[in-house]
C-alpha cells in the first residue's frame, strides 16, 4: 500500500505537494458520509490524473471556536491518516487553524488557500460544508469560485440508510453517548476505536484475576459509562477479544478523569506504555458501584463470559 503523505500548511509547497483533487472537510470520524465526498475526489483525480488530497484542521474549527466544550473527538490524527490511506488518499493536508486562516473571508479562502497555495485542480465538499469567516461559504458558493479560479467542484449529497437518515459525526457522537456502538459503527462503516498508551496503574485487576491494559480517554468523546465487549489491536498487529469498563470504576477509583479500562482474554504480557487501539463492539450493562471487590470480581466474570460470546458469534 502506498504511503500517505501528511503536508502541514499550504503556503510555499514544493511543486509535488499541488495540483490535487481534493476533498475538504473536518473528517472527524471519517464516516460513510465523509467517504462519499472523498469517493467524488478521487474520481475526479483519476479523470484529471491527479493525485488524491485531503485537507482538514488543527485545531479542529469546534476547537477553535468553541474551546469549553467538552471532549467530543471521534479519531486521533494518526488513526485519521491510516484510514485516508486505506481509501487510497495520496496527500494530507493539515491547515494550522490560527487567527489568519480562521479570519479569511470565503473568497479569500478559495484564493490564497486553495487556488494559489495548494493548485487545487478539484475540490469536492459535503452538502452542509461551510468555510470562510462567519461561516459564509457554501457548496455553491465554492462551484463560482471554481469556474473563475479554474478547478472542477463536486458536492457529496446526504448519505443514510434504513436505520440512520443521514450520516454525521454527530450522530456517531449521540450513539457512543447513548451507549449504542452498533449504530456508531454503522454510520462509521467499522467500530468506533480508542487509541492510546497503556498507563501503568495500580495492578488490582491481576490480583484480583482480570489484568486489566488502562487507556485515558483524553480528548475522545466519552461513551456512555460502562461495560463493553471489545476487540483490541496491539503495535505488532495481533487482534485480542476483551471486555472493558469505560469510567470511573466507582467501586475501585472513585476517580473523575474516565479511563478505558480492558481486559485482554488470554493474554498475559507486559504492555505498559505500547499503543493499544480498542474497538468498542456491543454494550453490556452501565457501571456501578459494588459493595465489595468480591461481588464487582464476580460480575466481571459474568461480563467477560458474556462478551466472548458476543464476540465468538
Amino acid at each position: 500500500m502506498k504511503r500517505i503523505r501528511v503536508i502541514r500548511g499550504w503556503q510555499d509547497l514544493a511543486p509535488g505537494d499541488r495540483g490535487a483533487s481534493l476533498a475538504m472537510g473536518n473528517f472527524d470520524g471519517l464516516h460513510r458520509g465523509h467517504q462519499k465526498v472523498i469517493d467524488l475526489a478521487a474520481v475526479a483525480a483519476r479523470d484529471l490524473g491527479a493525485p488524491l488530497g485531503v485537507i482538514t484542521f488543527d485545531p479542529h474549527p469546534r476547537v477553535w471556536f468553541r474551546p469549553d466544550e467538552p471532549a467530543f473527538r471521534l479519531m486521533k490524527p494518526d488513526q485519521q491518516a491510516r484510514a485516508l490511506e486505506k481509501l487510497g488518499v495520496d496527500m494530507l493536508y493539515v491547515l494550522p487553524l490560527d487567527a489568519a486562516l480562521a479570519g479569511m473571508t470565503d473568497r479569500e479562502f478559495a484564493t490564497r488557500v486553495l487556488h494559489e497555495g495548494l493548485g487545487a485542480r478539484h475540490v469536492a465538499v459535503g452538502f452542509d460544508n461551510s468555510f470562510g469567516k462567519g461561516r459564509t461559504g457554501t457548496p455553491e458558493t465554492m462551484k463560482v469560485y471554481g469556474r473563475e479560479m479554474g478547478f472542477g467542484v463536486s458536492v457529496a449529497e446526504p448519505v443514510g440508510d434504513d436505520a440512520v437518515d443521514k450520516f454525521s459525526s454527530t450522530g456517531v457522537r449521540d450513539a457512543l453517548r447513548d451507549g449504542r456502538p452498533e449504530v456508531a459503527a454503522d454510520i462509521l462503516g467499522r467500530p468506533f476505536a480508542i487509541e492510546g498508551p497503556v498507563q501503568r496503574g495500580r495492578q488490582l485487576g491481576r490480583k484480583l484475576g482480570f489484568p486489566t491494559a488502562n487507556v485515558a480517554l483524553a480528548d475522545y468523546v466519552t461513551p456512555r459509562f460502562g461495560v463493553y465487549a471489545t476487540r483490541t489491536r496491539l503495535s505488532d498487529g495481533r487482534e485480542l477479544a476483551g471486555v472493558a469498563n469505560i469510567g470511573i470504576n466507582p467501586t475501585v477509583h472513585g476517580v473523575t478523569a474516565p479511563l478505558l479500562e480492558v481486559w485482554l482474554f488470554d493474554f498475559d504480557e507486559d504492555i505498559y506504555d505500547r499503543i493499544i487501539e480498542t474497538d468498542l463492539i456491543a454494550f453490556l450493562r452501565p457501571e456501578e458501584k459494588f459493595d465489595s471487590l468480591e461481588i464487582m470480581t464476580g460480575q466481571v466474570m459474568k461480563d467477560a463470559a458474556r462478551a466472548r460470546e458476543i464476540l465468538e458469534s
